[in-house]
């Protein structure tokens, strides 16, 4: 098995995932339905592999904060 260098921050990991957890959203950021959804949808476009759903989810986290920052970006302007 390979080893993975996994540089990513505690904070940008989800500690918890609950299916009746609030999924708000947050004001710097998008809601864990998003996430969810995005990260399913990666899920999908890799072809359905097992066993990537952290970095399916990062990938999403990180896509959907980008996306938010831009959007907000282009509102102030």
């Amino acid at each position: 098995m390979k080893s993975q260098d996994r540089s990513t921050n505690a904070q940008d990991m989800p500690t918890h995932i609950r299916a009746d957890e609030p999924e708000g959203t947050g004001e710097n950021g998008p809601s864990l339905a998003e996430i969810r959804q995005r990260a399913f949808e990666i899920h999908i476009e890799r072809g359905g592999i097992h066993g990537c759903d952290l970095d399916d989810w990062l990938q999403a986290q990180r896509e959907l904060r980008t996306r938010s920052r831009r959007d907000t970006d282009a509102n102030k302007t």
